[in-house]
């Protein structure tokens, strides 16, 4: 069996593959899918892959048509985290019969199986769940009886996203790569002018021991944007910035010895994090590194603002710009939502809207329950032939970026309070860590105040809030996400704290996977953890475990 003889005249047709091997199959199928005239408007590849860091991995490609993921886990564990609506599955070389029940429920109701080397007990285990097989065992279709969970329907393909920062823009563009229109609304005049307007934001991975949700995420979200970044231009081309490294050297004696344990268990390639002892840091830096250093050779650093710009470009003709219109807000009429400039003007109007512009999204009602914190952050411009010349950018509590036109930028500070003006003591604060960090008590001295100021919107979990916005004054003794009520068509893209280079991407591919019933790109218990809606169950939480202490 081959899925070509069964796509014909779909909108969308997803193929799940069990064993991806060296790719030959994967591609041969884009290859007919390209050549054949009544192919699938969307073509969604799902394939169980080999020698790749956990977790899911979606490969830009392209055509954006096409949608490849590959999946490094265990086939029952994939299968239990896959949110997908699967019309056809290869299925080779699997174990035990646990997936099928799982496969079951992905499973599209006309759903076609092409099996090889399926021992009896796994077909019966199919068959059990409603797959009836051919004569020869070789190929099978679903044919169960059970009602299939309709999908949501898909909204009109019009958008209007406010805010033009990292988060707004990669909304954009992946919207109109799914051919939808959009209208990106920003009180300024430009992209790029609150937090994504620094000069350098650095871009690396997280690690930790238990490889717990933010390393999970951090990982999933930094390999997407390597792989999206290449697909709109690449960095040191159409983005500003180099892929030279980043060392983050070890804050002490103790981190270094649980760094040695995350090296040691052999989960981490050294293309991905490189864990190097002070000899070979220091070789390799030409500074003291006095108890090691991680070393992420596909790490660097970028220019937001150069990002934006390339991801704006990428959304050609489909991308509408209003800027420059000061606050809205909005109001819903009927099926869409209207954005009102202050004097009532309809600056944009669509089914869907995006909230993207951080810290500030608060202001409107219907996300000012957010808990949602503006961090200050001031980053220190220095000349950069005062410093060493770095081959990496260098960081531990503190960062340094090698120089660019002349400029090395150290930060940044973390403040509460929301004063925008640059100031001489979060400058001290930056140049103390910098000496530090180079291990050098004249590096910056007397430096001119120079640098800029951002605000970094910020949940309490530091985690992303990506997904449709949670209505909490109608939530009511709900106790699953998916029960908690939502504002119709109205979205999120917040919360991305230090990491907006690396979260824009990825929660905007999520976003749009979502609204268009694709399968998802982060596995099931990534995606509910990035739900803006937890905050909902949360606040119940607290409240009945305040109840419970008043009690007592």
């Amino acid at each position: 069996m081959n899925p070509t003889s069964f796509w014909q005249g779909r909108a969308r047709y997803t193929v799940l593959d069990t064993r991806y091997g060296d790719g030959s199959r994967v591609s041969g199928l884009i290859e007919a899918w390209r050549r054949d005239p009544a192919r699938p408007a969307r073509l969604h590849i799902v394939a169980l892959a080999d020698g790749l860091l956990p977790g899911f991995h979606r490969i830009p490609q392209s055509d954006d048509a096409v949608t490849l993921d590959l999946l490094s886990a265990p086939l029952d564990a994939a299968l239990a985290q896959l949110s997908a609506r699967i019309d056809f599955a290869y299925l080779a070389r699997v174990q035990g019969i646990d997936f099928a029940r799982a496969l079951a429920r992905l499973v599209a109701s006309d759903a076609v199986l092409a099996v090889d080397a399926l021992d009896d007990e796994q077909v019966a285990a199919l068959a059990a769940q409603g797959f009836v097989f051919d004569e020869d065992k070789r190929g099978a279709r679903f044919a169960s009886r059970k009602p299939r969970q309709p999908l949501p329907d898909v909204p009109p393909r019009r958008a209007v996203v406010i805010g033009a920062g990292l988060a707004g823009c990669a909304a954009a563009q992946r919207l109109c790569a799914r051919g939808w229109q959009v209208t990106l609304v920003e009180r300024h005049p430009q992209a790029a002018m609150e937090a994504s307007g620094n000069l350098a934001g650095i871009f690396m991975p997280l690690l930790s021991k238990d490889d717990n949700i933010p390393t999970r995420l951090t990982r999933a979200a930094y390999l997407y944007a390597l792989r999206y970044w290449d697909s709109i231009g690449g960095i040191g081309q159409a983005i500003e910035g180099a892929a030279c490294g980043v060392m983050q050297l070890a804050r002490d004696a103790g981190h270094a010895e649980a760094s040695r344990a995350i090296a040691a268990a052999g989960t981490t390639p050294p293309a991905f994090a490189e864990w190097l002892e002070s000899p070979e840091a220091e070789a390799l830096l030409g500074l003291p590194a006095p108890d090691g250093a991680w070393l992420f050779r596909q790490g660097g650093w970028a220019r937001p603002g150069s990002v934006c710009a390339a991801m704006m470009a990428a959304c050609g003709e489909r991308l509408t710009a209003r800027f420059g219109v000061g606050s809205v807000t909005l109001e819903r009429e009927g099926d869409a939502w209207l954005v009102r400039a202050a004097d009532g003007a309809v600056v944009a109007q669509a089914p869907t809207v995006v909230l993207a512009g951080g810290a500030a999204s608060g202001a409107f009602p219907q996300a000012s329950r957010l808990p949602l914190s503006a961090l200050r952050g001031q980053v220190t411009h220095l000349d950069a032939s005062t410093l060493p010349a770095l081959p990496y950018v260098l960081c531990r509590e503190a960062y340094l970026t090698p120089a660019a036109n002349g400029v090395a930028c150290a930060g940044a500070t973390y403040d509460l309070d929301a004063d925008p003006a640059l100031r001489a003591a979060s400058q001290q604060e930056n140049i103390e860590r910098l000496q530090a960090l180079v291990s050098n008590p004249e590096a910056g001295r007397d430096a001119p105040l120079q640098g800029r100021v951002g605000f970094r919107c910020v949940a309490p979990d530091r985690l992303p809030l990506v997904g449709a916005l949670p209505d909490f004054d109608a939530a009511g003794t709900t106790e699953r996400l998916r029960d908690v009520p939502r504002y119709p068509g109205l979205h999120g893209l917040l919360g991305y704290a230090s990491r907006g280079l690396i979260w824009a991407p990825l929660c905007a591919e999520l976003l749009a996977a979502r609204l268009e019933n694709e399968p998802l790109p982060l596995e099931a218990s990534l995606v509910d953890a990035l739900d803006p809606a937890r905050f909902v169950l949360r606040a119940r939480r607290n409240s009945r475990q305040s109840c419970l202490t008043r009690q007592v």
